[in-house]
């Protein structure tokens, strides 16, 4: 029997603005909002509902653009091994909940046909593991399981390693954690003969061990690279050859879960007609990984590459060093950044363990670390978890003495360790350039690392003087990105402010804005006559403000005086237009005036 597996790794790196915890407008990603939206639209969704379509033969067997005859939607989630990444899933509950529990019901019924789900848990964040402290490497593997049981209401059985960065130390602490087996490159493992695909079983020095299952390293270069996602004949005969040799073999593809419909536009279908075509043969069997370790317990033993990665040639370099590695090949290799950038941004995170172990050593009943360890378990939900989860974590004694004061800066400590690990998101290494999306994002965890501290006075100047070094010929340094890009230049609660003013006044007021509850009110007491309070949902922190509103939105010239309370006897109020509002505010006080002249002329 020939078994056929096929991985799936969905995943977008953290896209959310900082200070309000939503994914602002990128023009990048046109035609939609932002590159969350597009993927989704273009893969994640479409991988939910795939077409599987009888072809007319007169219509050309081989055109991709034939789509004729439509025979069946396949929830390819339901028999693909797949892992979706934690802060992807974090989006999805409120832009995309359809897709997020089409990804959770086909795990449930993958586990009734085969006793085993598809789904694997993968590291909270999208970081090389093997670069990770060991204490952040643990944190990471356990605020990922939680996220996992969370959503898919059982254990995991195995474990996505971003860009299989791997190493015997990251195995190890995987095979701690109870986890049974991992998916890896081919030429990730050393075994002493053929495996046929099969998996085999990695023992670490420890005495733990884990199952690792190699994928087929040519056939996902033939999918991502090759045209083999046009053919779904083609591609059924690759995943599963007629050899007829009495052998068990398996053949497992493992690609991003984009090649499916961004990558390739129409590669979801391709793939359900190819399993539809395999699961009609007798001779072949569409399983999923954790089923496969079931049937065929590895016997042969493998050392690890380590570290290596299935994205470099180098081992983990990419992420660290000029190694070569890059996207464009013309070009000459000009990465000396990333090396500067990493240690920048380790020196942040060693100021930030510092102040979360002292000041955590103060509040907290338990050990610091193991507090963040059990973070995992709410850091997906705001409000009411978040607040709960300090109380519970205070000792009682700092709970009764300094009350309000002390759950806030809890809240805000663990505030601070979230943020510090965003800082390692690989996605900011991978590319060729320092002045990417993917590197601005980090920066801006950075900035908010630094606000949370409260050491931003002392550490931003050091910060920026380490970010000078990260830099390649004729580019921009990462200090000047820092500068330019992520340090914000207003309080975001300031925009959330005018724009809960603005709303309030033209009669449709909000509970909540962005990461803010918000509450206004109207008290005519002088020329600031309305009051606002913003209670930030993740840290506590609570904020109040005053304002008024001058023009409408169909002038487009609308201004919101506003202050806090203790800045109006100041008289230093700030006139905020409509364009610093929160791009969703915005869009509301606009919407009813788009068909006015004004839309255009204002």
């Amino acid at each position: 029997m020939h078994h056929v597996v096929v991985h799936a790794h969905c995943y977008q790196p953290p896209r959310e603005n900082p200070w309000l915890e939503v994914v602002e407008a990128e023009p990048s990603a046109a035609p939609d909002h932002d590159w969350n939206t597009r993927i989704d639209r273009e893969c994640y969704a479409r991988l939910a509902n795939a077409e599987a379509r009888r072809r007319d033969p007169a219509a050309g067997a081989h055109d991709p653009d034939a789509r004729t005859g439509l025979a069946r939607l396949v929830n390819l989630y339901a028999w693909c091994t797949f892992d979706v990444g934690a802060t992807l899933c974090e989006w999805m509950e409120t832009e995309s909940p359809a897709t997020l529990q089409a990804m959770i019901a086909g795990d449930a019924a993958s586990v009734s046909r085969w006793g085993h789900g598809n789904a694997i848990a993968a590291p909270y964040h999208h970081v090389i593991l093997p670069l990770a402290s060991p204490r952040d490497r643990r944190t990471e593997v356990r605020w990922g399981i939680a996220d996992f049981e969370r959503r898919f209401k059982r254990k995991p059985e195995g474990f996505w390693l971003p860009e299989c960065a791997a190493d015997d130390d990251t195995l190890d602490l995987l095979a701690a954690e109870g986890i049974l087996f991992t998916i890896l490159a081919p030429y990730q493992v050393k075994t002493g003969s053929e495996t046929h695909g099969l998996p085999v079983r990695w023992h670490g020095a420890s005495g733990r061990s884990l199952a690792i299952l190699p994928y087929d390293g040519a056939l996902a270069g033939e999918v991502a690279f090759g045209g083999l996602l046009r053919d779904p004949a083609a591609l059924a005969h690759r995943l599963a050859p007629s050899l007829n040799d009495g052998q068990p073999r398996c053949t497992t593809l493992a690609t991003d879960g984009e090649t499916f419909g961004h990558h390739h536009r129409g590669g979801d279908r391709t793939l359900a007609e190819a399993l539809v075509r395999i699961a009609q043969r007798t001779d072949a069997i569409i399983t999923n990984a954790a089923a496969l370790i079931a049937a065929h317990p590895p016997t042969l033993s493998a050392t690890l590459v380590s570290p290596s990665s299935w994205s470099c040639a180098h081992g983990i370099e990419r992420w660290r060093s000029n190694c070569g590695c890059r996207i464009d090949p013309g070009k000459p290799s000009a990465q000396q950044w990333r090396g500067p950038l990493r240690v920048a941004l380790s020196s942040l995170a060693e100021h930030s363990q510092r102040v979360f172990a002292t000041e955590g050593a103060a509040l907290f009943a338990d050990d610091p670390w193991a507090v963040r360890d059990r973070y995992g378990a709410v850091v997906s939900d705001d409000g009411a978890p978040l607040d709960a989860f300090a109380r519970r974590a205070l000792r009682a004694d700092v709970l009764a003495e300094q009350g309000e004061t002390g759950v806030l800066r809890a809240r805000e400590l663990m505030e601070m360790q979230r943020a510090t690990l965003r800082m390692f998101t690989s996605c900011a290494w991978f590319f060729d350039n320092v002045d990417r999306i993917e590197t601005r994002q980090v920066l801006r965890y950075a900035a908010r690392v630094l606000e949370l501290s409260r050491l931003a006075g002392r550490l931003e100047p050091e910060l920026v003087h380490w970010l000078e070094a990260a830099h390649a010929p004729g580019a921009p340094t990462a200090s000047d990105v820092f500068v330019r890009t992520a340090i914000p230049h207003r309080d975001a609660g300031w925009g959330v402010a005018a724009g809960a003013i603005a709303l309030a006044a033209s009669g449709h007021p909000r509970a909540r804005i962005a990461v803010f509850d918000v509450h206004a009110v109207e008290a005519p007491d002088g020329t600031l006559p309305w009051h606002v309070t913003l209670t930030h949902r993740r840290t506590g922190a609570v904020t109040t403000f005053r304002g008024a509103v001058q023009g409408t939105g169909a002038s487009q010239v609308i201004t919101i005086t506003v202050a806090t309370d203790d800045q109006v006897e100041a008289g230093a109020a700030r006139e905020m237009a409509i364009h610093d509002l929160p791009e969703t505010v915005a869009a509301l006080l606009l919407m009813p005036f788009a068909l006015h002249d004004a839309a255009l002329t204002g």
